[in-house]
């Protein structure tokens, strides 16, 4: 049986491997414009969102972020103004989700009116209230919504 490779041959060439593999990586983390998220192993060109560039260590099993500066604080409305707290928030777009998918769920019996016949091909059709009370409940669950990002500093 001939040999191709010579035992030195294959221990250097995997000292080569090993030595390539443990030298710092680095990686890219990509922002765009509507906050999606991306990593990357090469630099991007023309981006035009964000990038922030990320050394990795694999000897260390860590990695070495930019120091990014502190966030700008919203501006108040007025000198006493505050931003809500994010556990109330979060709290009302509960409650306000549970009342919209009660009301949904539970119409009362004056919320819809029946057409059709009754011995059979009857359909439910709101009531002008029934809409109006929905469409209320959705704009609250759009404004806790709002509240909840406020909170969070988005």
């Amino acid at each position: 049986m001939k040999r191709w490779m010579s035992p030195a041959v294959a221990v250097a060439l995997a000292l080569c491997a090993v030595a390539t593999l443990a030298a710092a990586q680095t990686l890219y983390k990509l922002i765009d414009k509507n906050g999606k998220v991306t990593y990357s192993e090469t630099a991007p060109k023309d981006f035009p969102g964000q990038v922030i560039r990320i050394d990795v260590n694999p000897d260390a099993n860590t990695a070495t972020l930019p120091k990014l500066p502190p966030r700008e604080a919203a501006p108040a409305t007025s000198p006493g103004a505050r931003l809500p707290d994010l556990r109330g928030a979060q709290e009302r777009l509960e409650a306000a989700r549970k009342a919209l998918a009660q009301a949904r769920e539970n119409p009362g019996d004056n919320d819809v009116t029946w057409i059709g016949n009754k011995s059979g091909g009857t359909r439910a059709v709101p009531t002008d209230t029934y809409r109006a009370k929905i469409d209320k409940l959705e704009a609250d669950v759009k404004a806790a919504e709002d509240e909840v990002r406020r909170a969070e500093g988005r």
